[in-house]
């Protein structure tokens, strides 16, 4: 009985491929922890994994900064459209499209800046309200994609029968917006988008990480910000456990050495391809599942 439930469990998760996926990136990390455990040295393990933690909590804190940016600033906007002076409206919507039209590497550099500003006047000292301060950063440059799906969504069902009818029951238009559009109908939705900007965050921060590690103040080294998987990626070690690869391209002899001499770097470029690589794969098939 135990083994029938079991193989059903194996047909349903392959079917789901977004759990599968999921499964699939949890394992994959397990198995390169427990690998990087016996061959990789502790203090570099222990660099790794708090890189490792602290790019997997900037990605969750971007997507929660982008879940209440979006959906409070989506409500706002619709409501002020129905409102008869529309000046805040066409306020917001400009400031908007200002935010809009900066390039997404031009504002989280600008962010990073005022970070290096805190820094300098011990204003931001705490590794974690860094952490916080950039996905907050991040989450201004790309929470606008959940503004636009949560006006879709509420276009959409305004459309529908079922939001005249609850209106003329006396329901607040409010709750029907937050409670039956966006909340009960349109979760799964936002879900797969926020699955997205969490993929887009652990892009945007480990590249930035990786561009900021040259050109810093003599105040302000790459040190005295929290560590992530780009930052250290760009140290001196990790480049030459790269640059390492072209040995093996030469020479197919050194690649046993590879992955037991040159396992920092290595470990930090397969966390954050495989990392891009599963979130693009669950991403899919959570829409393919629920049929989006």
């Amino acid at each position: 009985m135990t083994l029938a439930r079991l193989r059903s469990s194996m047909i349903v998760l392959y079917h789901q491929k977004d759990r599968l996926w999921l499964v699939i990136w949890l394992g994959g990390m397990i198995l390169l922890w427990l690998w990087n455990l016996v061959f990789l040295n502790r203090p570099a393990l222990a660099h790794l994994e708090a890189a490792f933690v602290n790019t997997l909590a900037g990605g969750l804190s971007v997507v929660f900064f982008s879940l209440v940016l979006g959906w409070s600033i989506g409500v706002s906007l619709y409501f002020l459209e129905q409102a008869r002076g529309r000046v805040f409206y066409l306020m917001l919507t400009f400031v908007l499209n200002v935010v809009r039209s900066i390039p997404q590497i031009v504002g989280i550099l600008t962010g990073y800046l005022f970070l290096t500003f805190f820094i300098e006047r011990e204003i931001l000292l705490n590794p974690y309200s860094q952490i916080l301060f950039m996905a907050f950063v991040i989450s201004l440059v790309v929470f606008q994609e959940l503004v636009d799906l949560v006006r879709e969504r509420i276009e959409y069902h305004k459309r529908l029968d079922f939001f005249h009818a609850m209106l003329c029951c006396g329901i607040k238009e409010s709750r029907i917006v937050n409670i039956e559009i966006l909340w009960k109908n349109s979760r799964s939705h936002m879900l797969h988008k926020l699955i997205s900007i969490f993929g887009i965050a652990v892009f945007l921060q480990c590249s930035i990480d990786f561009i900021i590690s040259v050109g810093l103040s003599t105040d302000v080294s790459l040190s005295n910000f929290p560590a992530t998987l780009g930052s250290l990626l760009a140290k001196m070690d990790s480049k030459q456990d790269i640059l390492a690869i072209g040995t093996v391209l030469s020479d197919i002899r050194f690649m046993g050495d590879l992955f037991v001499e040159h396992l920092q770097g290595i470990s930090i470029a397969i966390i954050i391809v495989f990392t891009l690589l599963c979130v693009y794969k669950v991403s899919n098939g959570f829409v393919k599942r629920l049929n989006l």
